[in-house]
């Protein structure tokens, strides 16, 4: 079967390669795989930048964001053939921590968790793959292709459960509005999430170009152009930083009202230095009870939450995330950036109309 591979370490190694059928060892569920999404850990990993191969192996099948359609599952497993289906990501390391013990792999303590398309497990981007049962989030069958976008949502699941939780604690605290740095998919599928919520939503992006002012308006949101001198003034309940750049990082820090929550999603690389008033912020933290944490990855929970929110959606709304679909062996044009682009999703095996 072909498969998308690459020698981690190596700068652009990948290649589309022939590999073997997946082992009944990697699930019991055996998946046709219907569509990738490429993000930019993908793209660091075929930079050399990231990822391992699994141990014995040199190589790595890359792909974290499934979708694909069941071809054989167990009896007793909850899925059926023709089933559409993602696959989680990480698993839960052999000790275990204390988190993956109780299912929050995502929060792993030890670093000894394992990440497919990643981190010593094989991906989804091939022909087929498979999946354990406990690790297949199963699809609403209405939203087909868009069905890819269900891993980059639980991440969003995620970071709305940490905030929900963590706003629970302050007694009285009813949040209202909300603030988005970044329009790329994470920073849309949040704003979804926050709309869903019912909060007022404000995106914030330097260029807001083709669709993606028109996308945060049908939500009933308001698109800020350009950096962040355009909300001077303005402290939200929620902020949610997706753009992973140091200098939105470092603005974001100070955006929060007082009882407000900065949620971090983007990751940067080391290096990068900002001017900041740390004295101004801690004062600011400290006297106003603000919270600021980091979030990535998800557990099935989460997994199941996302699917629930995309489902709800709006289906136009989101097809208009996916501004590029790419054949398989077409694979290197999905790493290209275009003015236009939001998501691109990689095409193996889709369905078509008979």
């Amino acid at each position: 079967m072909r498969a998308l591979t690459v020698e981690p370490g190596i700068p652009n190694s990948a290649r589309l390669d022939e590999v073997p059928e997946p082992p009944v060892t990697d699930g019991a569920i055996l998946a046709k795989t219907l569509a990738l999404g490429v993000c930019g850990t993908d793209r660091e990993i075929i930079a050399g930048l990231y990822g391992n191969a699994p141990p014995g192996d040199s190589r790595l099948i890359l792909g974290h964001e499934s979708l694909g359609r069941v071809m054989e599952a167990p009896r007793d497993s909850g899925f059926s053939p023709g089933d559409l289906i993602v696959g989680v990501v990480r698993r839960p390391d052999p000790v275990p921590c204390s988190a993956c013990a109780v299912g929050a792999w995502d929060m792993c303590r030890n670093g000894r968790y394992t990440e497919r398309g990643i981190k010593e497990r094989h991906g989804y981007g091939a022909d087929c793959f498979r999946v354990e049962p406990e690790f297949a989030i199963k699809v609403d069958p209405g939203l087909g292709m868009l069905g890819v976008l269900l891993e980059p949502t639980s991440i969003l699941a995620k970071a709305w459960d940490h905030i929900e939780r963590i706003g629970a604690r302050a007694r009285g605290w009813k949040p209202k509005t909300l603030l988005v740095t970044g329009a790329g998919p994470i920073g849309l599928l949040a704003a979804l999430l926050g709309a869903q919520r019912g909060f007022e939503v404000h995106v914030l992006d330097r260029r807001l170009a083709g669709e993606k002012g028109k996308l945060i308006q049908a939500l009933g949101g308001l698109a800020h152009k350009g950096d962040p001198t355009s909300i001077d003034g303005m402290h939200f309940d929620v902020v949610i930083e997706c753009t992973g750049a140091p200098p939105i990082i470092c603005d974001t820090l100070s955006r929060a009202a007082p009882s407000g929550i900065v949620c971090l999603t983007g990751v940067t690389a080391p290096g990068h230095d900002c001017q900041l008033d740390v004295g101004a912020l801690n004062r600011s933290w400290v006297l106003d009870n603000e919270t600021i944490f980091g979030t990535v990855n998800a557990n099935c929970r989460h997994y199941e939450a996302a699917a629930a929110a995309l489902a709800q959606a709006n289906k136009a709304w989101l097809a208009q995330i996916i501004t590029r679909r790419v054949p398989a062996e077409r694979w290197a044009e999905a790493l290209e950036h275009r003015s236009d682009d939001i998501k691109t999703v990689i095409e193996f095996n889709p369905d078509r109309p008979s």
